[in-house]
């Protein structure tokens, strides 16, 4: 008996509550952090991304008294090569967490895979892990926020025409699931006939280039629908060279202030938004969270808006 006193004692000394309360789930602190967010490009939307991202910084911050530096670094084009080698010059840094947005599930996997195997918290947004990859995971149902928006466009032709789908970078977890998803919509309507499909690799400039091309080549196109922030940008820019304001009707995608002065103008009917700064603002805090040791989600919500001339300014 006296053993097994003399060994408690001992393990008590050796383990103070100090020390297990450090090592219960959310406790473990550090004077500072470093998180790294890296979007699929140079991009407005990204922009609003980080300012969520700076503003779950300020937060941790204000709480804790801890340095919070955000880190954001973006490919100057939808490259996944790119990408990759901005993660993995990041590895070598050992940031205390990586934020990113996809653009290739199979090209990203092995850099996932290696921040991983250094126990980097890791977290995607705006996207889906690669298939048996355990990520938590940030965005909206892009599905839905797709089928919103096709919905709305068949409800305002009434269920006839010809229509046209801007894909975004195809490769790209959320933007083919949103293009999947606009078709299965439109093949619901025998009267919608979807005649051309864009891709503009997240850019506005390309997107107003293939819209141009399409609505010239389709005469009697009717509508637009896309699956990328910067694609119904581009294609209302089409609409207005083109002087076809009024006759062909877009419903755009997400909430960059151009989509927005476009439902105001009326070049665009509407759009179905997912809201960039929550999902910046939850990646951080997500990657804080790991860092401390606390439980997280596998994936966290954070929900479409839809946009109208009539609430866009509400």
């Amino acid at each position: 008996m006296r053993t097994l006193v003399t060994l408690l004692a001992g393990l008590a000394i050796a383990s103070p509550m100090v020390a297990l309360a450090q090592e219960a789930p959310g406790t473990i602190k550090k004077d500072a952090y470093r998180f790294l967010i890296v979007p699929k490009v140079v991009h407005p939307w990204f922009d609003k991304v980080n300012e969520g991202a700076q503003m779950a910084a300020a937060a941790i911050e204000a709480q804790t008294g801890a340095d919070v530096e955000i880190v954001y670094s973006a490919p100057q084009t939808a490259d996944v090569v790119q990408q990759v080698q901005i993660v993995e010059s990041a590895i070598s840094t050992r940031p205390d967490g990586i934020a990113i947005d996809l653009l290739d599930p199979s090209g990203n996997r092995a850099s996932l895979e290696a921040a991983q195997g250094q126990d980097i918290p890791l977290v995607i947004f705006d996207s889906v892990p690669p298939e048996g990859m355990k990520i938590p995971y940030i965005g909206s149902d892009f599905c839905e926020q797709a089928k919103i928006a096709s919905r709305r466009l068949v409800e305002i032709l009434g269920g006839e025409g010809e229509v046209a789908i801007m894909m975004g970078v195809p490769t790209a977890p959320n933007h083919s699931i949103r293009a999947d998803c606009h078709r299965e919509v439109f093949a619901e309507h025998p009267g919608i006939k979807v005649v051309a499909e864009g891709i503009d690799n997240d850019s506005i400039e390309i997107a107003q280039q293939q819209a141009a091309a399409i609505m010239q080549a389709n005469p009697n196109l009717k509508g637009w629908v896309a699956s990328d922030a910067a694609g119904p940008i581009g294609i209302g820019q089409a609409i207005i060279e083109a002087g076809k304001e009024g006759q062909v009707t877009l419903v755009g995608l997400d909430n960059l202030p151009e989509m927005l002065d476009m439902i105001r103008s009326g070049v665009a009917d509407s759009s179905s938004a997912s809201q960039p700064e929550l999902q910046g603002y939850w990646s951080v805090m997500l990657l804080w969270a790991q860092v401390t040791g606390a439980p997280v989600p596998d994936y966290l919500d954070t929900g479409n808006a839809f946009l109208t001339k009539e609430n866009v300014d509400g």
